[in-house]
């Protein structure tokens, strides 16, 4: 039988993917989408076929068993404890949050209602992701001393420049996938953070670059990072995720993104990159339709798993704030 879910929102730009994935997928059925913009949700299900909903609570009130939610990061908290009364199984876009009391209340909402509620890290279905982690869990490499990750892409734009929607800028944004794959990959969690930010790219008011410096449990320290530093125009391919792990025996990194054609685009006037690899977004919806579906999690995030990422990079600001490191409060 297979899973009904429906779409909150397409502010975010992975809700196409996402889309594109449910309609892929023989497990799914893709009921519909609802927005608070009455006009993308239209355009949107008129797009990939089908119905619109005039509200979220008409959607909830259907029959889907799930939902994903794509809006803005600051409306997250607000759908997803819509979603949890209403008895629906939650996917919800990273970061989980833009405010630690936010992410309580999802939570406590989730738990509440009897429903699962995930964090959508679809890096963490990344072939090269998982080979490294068993490389590292295998004692290869010894005992790890240091990280070193990047999450360097192009500015979004729109609402994602407004820091009252999107908790941020660069950091918010970028933060939270790699410093999830800290945590997955060490088993630890970062208890610390030392961050510096500015916009020297494009000189408006959030910061569109941003180096952090983590510590984790253990005193390894790691530094990430998460800018929006490639030209929109000529970078060849939105951005990267790249992660090394430096050890007392070796050292292993990957480029999640390496896998590409370099396109010569005539007609756009570039030269692109275009990644023919594994579609880790597909394989992340997957997995929640199976566990929805009343399969096991294996890779899926959870919503502690986006918390503690979230508020990884709400530390961040803090340390901005006071100019010197601060204390993860979780």
């Amino acid at each position: 039988m297979k899973v009904k879910v429906g779409i909150m929102s397409f502010a975010h730009l992975h809700a196409d993917s996402y889309a594109h994935c449910l309609l892929e997928n023989p497990s799914a059925e893709f009921v519909g989408i609802a927005d608070h913009d009455p006009e993308r949700a239209r355009a949107k299900a008129q797009q990939y076929g089908v119905q619109a909903f005039e509200s979220y609570e008409s959607l909830l009130a259907s029959d889907v068993q799930a939902v994903i939610i794509c809006s803005e990061n600051a409306r997250h908290a607000q759908l997803a404890q819509m979603a949890a009364a209403a008895g629906k199984h939650i996917l919800c876009e990273k970061p989980l949050m833009t405010m630690l009391e936010d992410g309580k209340a999802m939570l406590a909402a989730a738990q509440g209602a009897g429903v699962h509620l995930f964090t959508a890290f679809p890096c963490r279905f990344s072939p090269a992701f998982q080979e490294m982690k068993e490389t590292v869990a295998s004692g290869a490499i010894g005992e790890v001393l240091a990280l070193r990750g990047t999450n360097r892409g192009v500015n979004p734009g729109g609402w994602f420049n407004d820091p009252a929607l999107a908790g941020g800028g660069a950091m918010m944004d970028h933060t939270v996938h790699v410093a999830d794959l800290m945590r997955l990959l060490t088993g630890q969690e970062i208890v610390e953070v030392y961050a510096e930010t500015g916009n020297n790219m494009y000189h408006a008011g959030y910061e569109d670059t941003a180096m952090l410096t983590l510590t984790l449990q253990s005193g390894v320290f790691a530094t990430l990072d998460s800018s929006w530093s490639r030209p929109k125009r000529t970078f060849p391919t939105w951005g990267d995720v790249t992660l090394a792990v430096i050890g007392t025996r070796g050292i292993v990194e990957m480029d999640m993104f390496a896998q590409y054609l370099v396109h010569y685009d005539e007609r756009g006037g570039r030269i692109r990159q275009v990644f023919w690899g594994d579609n880790i977004d597909y394989l992340m919806i997957d997995e929640f339709l199976r566990v929805v579906a009343g399969g096991e999690r294996q890779v899926l995030a959870t919503g502690e798993d986006g918390y503690k990422a979230a508020a990884v990079a709400i530390a961040g600001y803090e340390s901005v704030r006071r100019g010197e490191p601060v204390a993860v409060v979780y």
